[in-house]
């Protein structure tokens, strides 16, 4: 079996290596491109395969100038070496793999610039050799190794003009333009270097996204933890308030009919809970089909009914339209009122409590009041609830007041509406730019 798959395996690469043989040619060019592009795309230095292949063709078209102008000098292989010694680090890295580090760089440019300068010509194309490969060098290496190799390329040039071009015994003429190579050294290590800092500040640029996007993720986290906790909270304080109706309607009258309503209602509010969960995890989906309306301040009459029903003694007064108050803070508006009002079940149970909600076309302000319970006050007010309660207000450019008053706890929560929040919420987050610390208050 083993020996089967094995003749196998070598009839297929086999057949494939004929395959790709017998392809057309130019089928065999895009394949060689394509494995191009994919090693330049392999390399470190991260920069768009388009600028690694102009620079190429810059030298491709520089060294062939070089070359043409040394026709004199035919049937001598010299100019076609320093062509290809110029070329030295493509064939190192496609073939063995080797990196084009900038010490290869620096030596290929240096010898091959060298031995187009031992046959020398008027308008010498062969020193822009040297201005190429050191806006190379410049966009891929540190400071020092840039300028090192500045100072060398320029030096080289000075030796060659100074010597004259001394070649097999005869003097040639001085090297022409050098002043106009040395500029164009200096000008390609200038573009070097602009290219890494571009590439520098690419790094930075999807650094600072990468941060941007964890804190946008956390604050996602966290406005979901806010209505996880709101929906268990509300939901548990409403049911264990009807357990406790049923258990005393059976202890204590033997009242089956009133039991059965109180476990029914538990029973349709932890339903209700269950949808609500359900709705604040599917947040996490981006499927629209997972989106339901979230409660808004309109929802906020049903939510005192259930307290009601519960057994919580509240009084309820409402003025002015709900239509005029817009999504989110309607829905901050709900969700403040039912933390304050779990908060109530659970800490102050027996208590009335007030609920005043008044609506103008300016503002939306909701007011929870309870007689403070007996015994030692509660220190701070550190819970997730009143956390989330004062996050969900500033987020809106609102402001709350959480807190003992007069013997009893208070929650007031203000909301601008219409031009002035549009103000107010310009303020709150001019001022979240600044990252000033915000007090509580």
């Amino acid at each position: 079996m083993e020996v089967s798959n094995a003749v196998s395996a070598t009839s297929a690469g086999r057949t494939s290596r004929w395959r790709r043989l017998a392809d057309p040619p130019w089928a065999r060019v895009r394949r060689m491109l394509a494995l191009a592009r994919e090693r330049i795309e392999s390399l470190p230095y991260d920069y768009p395969p388009a600028v690694i292949i102009g620079a190429d063709l810059a030298l491709l078209v520089i060294t062939g100038a070089a070359v043409i102008q040394r026709h004199s000098y035919f049937p001598s292989p010299l100019p076609l070496i320093a062509m290809a010694t110029a070329f030295l680090p493509i064939p190192l890295f496609a073939i063995f793999g080797v990196m084009p580090h900038p010490a290869i760089l620096k030596g290929s440019a240096l010898l091959s610039c060298a031995l187009f300068l031992l046959q020398p010509v008027s308008a010498d194309f062969a020193p822009f050799v040297l201005v190429v490969v050191a806006g190379e060098v410049a966009a891929v290496a540190s400071r020092g190794l840039t300028i090192g190799f500045a100072l060398l390329a320029i030096a080289e040039l000075v030796a060659f003009d100074l010597a004259g071009h001394v070649q097999w015994g005869d003097t040639g003429q001085r090297l022409q333009g050098l002043p106009m190579y040395v500029l164009g050294i200096i000008l390609g290590v200038f573009v070097g270097v602009m290219l890494q800092y571009q590439r520098r500040f690419l790094y930075q640029e999807r650094e600072n996204q990468a941060i941007r996007a964890n804190h946008a993720a956390d604050e996602e986290r966290r406005r979901i933890a806010r209505e996880v906790h709101d929906v268990i909270a509300h939901s548990l304080s409403i049911t264990l308030l009807h357990l406790t109706a049923a258990r005393r309607a059976l202890q204590t009258d033997d009242d089956v009919t009133e039991a059965v309503d109180a476990l029914v209602d538990a029973e349709r509010l932890g339903r209700q809970a269950m949808a609500d969960i359900r709705r604040t995890v599917g947040m996490l989906d981006a499927g629209p089909a997972l989106r339901v309306p979230e409660p808004s301040a309109a929802d906020i009459d049903e939510l005192i009914g259930d307290f009601r029903r519960a057994g919580l003694a509240i009084d309820y007064h409402r003025t002015g339209d709900l239509t005029v108050v817009e999504g989110a803070v309607g829905h901050a508006l709900y969700r403040i009122g039912q933390e304050s009002l779990a908060n109530v079940a659970k800490h102050a149970p027996g208590n009335a409590a007030t609920v005043r909600l008044d609506v103008s076309t300016e503002r939306a302000a909701l007011m929870v009041t309870n007689p403070l319970p007996l015994g030692p006050a509660r220190h701070g007010d550190t819970g997730m609830g009143v956390r989330g309660m004062r996050k969900r207000t500033e987020l809106l450019g609102g402001t709350i007041i959480a807190g003992a008053a007069d013997d009893a706890w208070l929650v007031r929560a203000v909301f601008p509406l219409g031009s002035s929040a549009c103000s107010t919420i310009a303020t709150t987050l001019t001022g979240l730019l600044r990252i000033k610390p915000q007090e509580d208050m």
